[in-house]
């Protein structure tokens, strides 16, 4: 592990750290081409005192710890993940990396072994591998169709409660839209939801039916007081267009809470004037939208006829961000048949985003989307930004721009909580190989 002289007690100052100024309070307007500022960070007990911008040859005062200009970001916000579904892939791999066959793989996967024992184990296995990685939020999904409902979400609360002022956890459920065809059974599962304080979602398609079982939902997320996250369009398809029939639906009933929209991957393949109709349907209803880079990279325009993908798969950040539309990007899947790789490593997951959607040239403000904007959707207060009065919560990196920093993996970073030094050794897998009989 990554040793700064960091006291275990006490008041210190990062001197010359650089920090991201749309992640940063009181730098507009000082920033580089990059976005950084080089400045000094006061550090008393669990509180950040005081930002200021650095001052050469300030390295002499009491409590000094200088990061030569090494890249300082506050803990990462991961608002989309399936923690339930995590590292099932030994036991249950995709046969042959389609949706469909992710689909296939989960369902017996979870009908064979989705206990509260096989849950429990590798969602805190998840966790602390998130957590080492400087992870402080996380929002996942939970497979809710009965029975898993009754076995999922009492595992979630002890979870949550585990694992409460190191990772801050939010549950949202998950079934097919259809499923909420049956009011008695989806009304109770929304008590349950709002018993957790969790979020309200589900997967929709394009069945015939679908306005008035968003109508349901919505009704009933403003019955309970709940917010509403959505899996959209994860598909090619042309007329896949859900996520407008979502925005025309908060439009609709005056929506008021909070609404984030995962994938929306057709959104790519269809006309201008459609697009243009439903961004704007959007940004009327104020809705977030987060995009999944790898899953989506790793699922979506899959061929079995020996030709390559022609299209990333990805929704379209940029227009929507320009429209006012808040935006992230997250982990989504790991180590299951929808996704074979990842290590819930928002770096991982940011350095991906940037290559795969061109989160670059300029950079601008586009680091909000691992850190504050995903705070904001999941009503985090002091969460994805460095200011005085907020947590010591930090990442210190070795790179000090962003070629250097979005470079290499980064293993070796200092996670900073409550302005102490955290261990960042990852849990092995060998741990998990009697659960999925690696």
């Amino acid at each position: 592990m990554n040793i700064l002289p960091i006291p275990s007690s006490g008041a210190y100052i990062f001197e010359n750290a650089r920090l991201h100024a749309s992640l940063t309070v009181g730098f507009d307007g000082l920033a580089d081409a990059d976005g950084f500022v080089s400045a000094d960070v006061a550090v008393d007990g669990d509180q950040i005192v005081a930002i200021a911008p650095h001052r050469l040859g300030s390295s002499s005062a009491p409590g000094a710890i200088d990061l030569k200009g090494r890249i300082v970001l506050p803990c990462f916000v991961d608002c989309h993940t399936h923690l339930d579904k995590g590292h099932i892939w030994p036991r249950s791999p995709n046969p042959d990396g389609s949706f469909a066959g992710a689909l296939h793989a989960t369902h017996a996967d979870r009908t064979a072994h989705w206990n509260a024992g096989d849950v429990s184990r590798r969602m805190d296995f998840a966790l602390r591998t998130a957590y080492a990685h400087g992870t402080k939020a996380i929002r996942t999904h939970l497979d809710s169709a009965a029975p898993q409902d009754g076995i999922s979400w009492p595992v979630f609360e002890t979870m949550r409660e585990k694992w409460q002022g190191r990772v801050d956890l939010q549950a949202a459920c998950l079934v097919g839209i259809e499923e909420t065809r049956d009011e008695t059974w989806f009304a109770g599962l929304a008590r349950r939801v709002a018993a957790a304080r969790g979020v309200l979602g589900a997967v929709t398609y394009m069945v015939p039916d679908l306005d008035a079982l968003l109508d349901r939902m919505f009704t009933l997320a403003i019955e309970h007081d709940l917010d509403l996250d959505f899996h959209a369009d994860e598909t090619d398809a042309v007329d896949a267009v859900s996520l407008k029939k979502l925005a025309e639906a908060a439009l609709r009933h005056r929506f008021e809470g909070k609404i984030l929209v995962g994938h929306c991957c057709s959104l790519a393949r269809q006309p201008d004037d459609e697009v243009l109709d439903t961004l704007d349907k959007v940004a009327r209803a104020k809705m977030a939208v987060v995009s999944l880079p790898m899953c989506n990279l790793y699922l979506q325009d899959r061929r079995h006829d020996a030709t390559t993908p022609r299209w990333r798969g990805v929704t379209l950040l940029h227009e929507m961000k320009a429209r006012g539309i808040s935006v992230a990007v997250a982990s989504d899947n790991t180590r299951d048949p929808f996704y074979a790789y990842g290590d819930l490593d928002m770096l991982e997951v940011y350095r991906m985003a940037t290559r795969i959607l061109h989160l670059d040239h300029p950079v601008g403000d586009w680091p909000r989307a691992v850190a504050q904007t995903p705070a904001d959707v999941m009503r985090l207060a002091d969460t994805g930004v460095l200011q005085p009065g907020g947590p010591a919560d930090l990442v210190v990196f070795k790179g000090r721009n962003w070629t250097e920093l979005l470079s290499r993996p980064e293993a070796d970073r200092i996670v900073v909580r409550d302005g102490r030094q955290i261990d960042t050794s990852l849990p092995g897998y060998a741990e998990l190989d009697e659960l999925v009989g690696a």
